[in-house]
């Protein structure tokens, strides 16, 4: 997959076939889209090209800016998309200018002029250009003027992807892992930079990671105990996470910390990937510390049966 950030140095695409969105999540309901893109391509014996937008148009175009929370940063859309097979991936810098283009422009000084598509697949309710003006009708009737084909995403197919994106953040921040997962595809994965924290795990035998998130849109599990697995400089281990404010020694911020089994070594400042695989339980506050210690002695033995 080739990736593309500057519209202004664009290839000369070969009969392109292509496709506008966020993609965010890119799961199982995405890859019916993205099937589709490619035998579209193949048959046109043309490229496949997904066009996705950086940063979220709703962080330009609305006036909250805050609530974005996305299943995958940028830099992991373009890691799962890269799986699919496409051809081409157009990161299109979202910005006020190109958010007030009138719709007639959008259509023909950007998918025309940029791409020259030999097709275009959208869905019915794809709006775009200044105040969301242009519609599949106005692309419908450009298709003659500028000699694309337009085919329609099927409305079922749209709304079943509408549907898992909203149950999958949903069931990311009320904890249901299992649900999130069996949605995308794939296991839910985000990234963390490790800092110092207070060493009460440690204390305990159970020394943690402290984890700061990489990306502040990202979508954050609900507060927990989770069996997981972490990528740590190339190598899986096992592991659990807590997420939430540790009642029982009377923590005041939410954080969020790994421990890792079977494992020694010093990574202060590295950035670590956990792949949350079930939730086990949630937040108590116990009587003291031995308590607590006894606690993830049987979190951990879950964790591994499940694991």
């Amino acid at each position: 997959m080739q990736i593309h950030r500057d519209i202004s140095q664009l290839p000369s695409f070969r009969n392109a076939v292509i496709t506008i969105g966020t993609f965010d999540g890119v799961h199982l309901g995405h890859h019916q889209i993205i099937d589709s893109l490619k035998q579209e391509a193949a048959t046109a014996g043309g490229e496949s090209v997904i066009i996705t937008f950086h940063p979220h148009p709703r962080k330009v175009v609305s006036s909250v800016i805050t609530g974005v929370r996305l299943i995958n940063t940028l830099a992991e859309r373009i890691e799962l998309l890269d799986k699919t097979g496409i051809d081409h991936l157009v990161i299109v810098p979202f910005t006020d200018y190109f958010a007030n283009q009138t719709a007639e422009e959008y259509i023909r000084d950007f998918l025309v002029e940029k791409f020259r598509p030999h097709t275009i697949i959208i869905g019915y309710d794809h709006r775009f250009g200044k105040e969301r003006a242009g519609d599949y009708k106005m692309m419908e009737e450009k298709a003659a003027v500028y000699n694309y084909k337009l085919k329609e995403i099927s409305e079922h197919i749209l709304d079943a992807i509408k549907v898992s994106s909203t149950n999958i953040r949903n069931a990311i921040l009320h904890s249901n892992v299992e649900e999130a997962n069996h949605l995308l595809g794939y296991t839910f994965f985000f990234e963390g930079e490790v800092f110092h924290g207070d060493k009460i795990g440690r204390e305990l035998g159970y020394p943690t990671a402290n984890l700061k998130s990489t990306d502040e849109e990202k979508i954050v599990m609900g507060d927990g105990i989770y069996a997981v697995h972490a990528d740590v400089e190339g190598i899986r281990y096992k592991g659990m996470m807590s997420i939430g404010f540790r009642p029982t020694v009377n923590g005041r911020t939410r954080v969020t910390e790994v421990n890792l089994f079977d494992f020694n070594k010093d990574i202060y400042g590295k950035t670590i990937r956990v792949h949350v695989q079930k939730y086990l339980r949630s937040e108590v506050k116990f009587n003291g510390l031995e308590e607590l210690k006894e606690q993830l002695h049987k979190d951990k033995e879950e964790s591994l049966k499940y694991l």
